[in-house]
C-alpha cells in the first residue's frame, strides 16, 4: 500500500516536471561539440567524430590551468567558464560556498537536472562535520539560466551538439573550480553529483586524479538509453525518434557515457559511491545496475545503498536520511573496502 502511494507521488511530480518542456528540431550542431570540426551533414559523420572524442583522453581536459578571473565574496565564488556559448550568462560560473572553518576537505556538489534551489540543508550538514561545501551552477541552471526559458532545455536536449557542450561545460567549470580549491591548500576533495549531475561528477572524477572520492546519486551509464527510455525526457525522445535510432544515438553521446570511462572510475585512488533507486522510472534499474557491473568488471568497487523509492521520493524521508547517513559514513571512510551493497 505505502509503496503503490510513493509510485503515484512520483508519478504526480514527474507531471509537474513537464510543464514547459515541448519537443524540438533535431539538431546535429557537431561544431558545438567538436569544435573545428567543421560542417557535419549526416548522423554517421558525427557518430565518427563522437567515437574519437571518446578515444581522446584529453577531451574533458582543462583548456587552461588559470586562476585568472576568480572572485570570491561573502560566500560566493564565480569565474568565467572556458566555454563561450551564445548565452552570456550562461558563460559565467557561480559557486555557493558553505564553510566548515577549514579548506583541508571539500566537497563540490552538482545538482539534477532543472534544479531550482541550491540545498542549505545538504550544504550545513557536512558543513558543521568539517567539509567545506561548494554547490556550483552548471551550465543553464540557477544563475546560468538561459533568459526566457522555463527549465534547463540546452543542457539536455534532441540538440546533439550542443548537449556534449552542455555536458562538457559542466566537466571542465568543475575541474576548474576543483583546481583552484588545490591552489587555495584543499587537502581532500569529494564530488557529488545527483541524476545528470552524476554524469557530470562522475566525468570528472574520471579524468581528474585530484578528486578522491565521488558520490553518484540516481546515476547509470548511457546518458543515451537514460533519455529514450526515463520518464522525464519524453519530450526529448518525442524530437529525437524521429531523425535517430536509439543504437546511433549512443554512439553520437559516446562521450558522455560512464561505462566508457569505467576503468579510469577503476583507478586505486579514487573510493566510489552510488545511491540508486529501486522504483526509478527516469533512470531505471536495469541501466544502473549494468554501469554497476561494467564497475565491478573493470575491477571498481563502489559502495552500493539501494532504496526502495522512486528518483523523486528518494528526496523525502526516510529515504533521504538514509542516504545522507550512508554519503557521511562514505566520507569519513579511509581507503577502500572493497564492493559493498545494501538493500533497504
Amino acid at each position: 500500500m505505502y509503496h503503490s502511494w510513493l509510485d503515484r507521488w512520483d508519478e504526480r511530480r514527474a507531471r509537474r516536471g513537464e510543464e514547459g518542456k515541448k519537443t524540438t528540431d533535431f539538431i546535429l550542431d557537431a561544431d558545438r561539440a567538436f569544435p573545428g570540426a567543421g560542417k557535419i551533414a549526416s548522423v554517421e559523420e558525427f557518430c565518427v567524430l563522437a567515437d574519437q572524442a571518446v578515444a581522446d583522453p584529453a577531451f574533458f581536459d582543462e583548456p587552461s590551468e588559470s586562476d585568472q578571473g576568480f572572485e570570491r565574496t561573502e560566500g560566493w565564488l564565480k569565474f568565467p567558464s572556458d566555454i563561450a556559448t551564445d548565452i552570456a550568462a550562461n558563460n559565467v560560473v557561480w559557486a555557493k560556498i558553505t564553510e566548515s572553518g577549514s579548506f583541508d576537505r571539500a566537497m563540490v556538489i552538482f545538482h539534477h537536472w532543472n534544479a531550482s534551489a541550491r540545498n542549505r540543508q545538504i550544504a550545513s550538514f557536512f558543513s558543521r562535520r568539517g567539509i567545506t561545501v561548494v554547490e556550483i551552477a552548471m551550465p543553464y541552471h540557477f544563475e546560468r539560466s538561459r533568459p526566457g526559458s522555463l527549465h534547463a532545455d540546452y543542457m539536455l536536449s534532441s540538440n546533439l551538439g550542443r548537449t556534449i557542450q552542455s555536458i562538457r561545460q559542466g566537466v571542465l567549470d568543475g575541474r576548474k573550480l576543483i583546481h583552484w580549491l588545490k591552489s587555495e591548500g584543499c587537502r581532500e576533495i569529494s564530488v557529488l553529483g545527483m541524476s545528470l549531475g552524476a554524469w557530470v561528477a562522475g566525468l570528472i572524477a574520471a579524468h581528474d586524479p585530484a578528486v578522491s572520492k565521488a558520490s553518484l546519486f540516481l546515476t547509470a551509464g548511457s546518458l543515451a538509453d537514460m533519455v529514450w527510455i526515463g520518464r522525464a525526457t519524453r519530450s526529448i525522445r518525442d524530437s529525437l525518434e524521429p531523425a535517430i535510432e536509439l543504437t546511433d544515438l549512443r554512439r553520437a553521446w559516446g562521450p558522455l557515457n560512464l561505462e566508457n570511462y569505467a576503468h579510469s572510475l577503476a583507478r586505486p585512488d579514487l573510493d566510489l559511491h552510488v545511491v540508486l533507486a529501486k522504483r526509478d522510472k527516469v533512470v531505471l534499474p536495469a541501466l544502473s545496475a549494468r554501469f554497476m557491473q561494467r564497475l565491478e568488471d573493470t575491477g571498481a568497487r563502489p559502495d552500493i545503498l539501494e532504496l526502495n523509492c522512486g528518483h523523486y521520493s528518494l528526496a523525502i524521508p526516510p529515504y533521504i536520511l538514509l542516504a545522507g547517513l550512508s554519503l557521511k559514513r562514505f566520507l569519513s571512510s579511509t581507503g577502500k573496502s572493497g564492493l559493498r551493497s545494501r538493500s533497504l
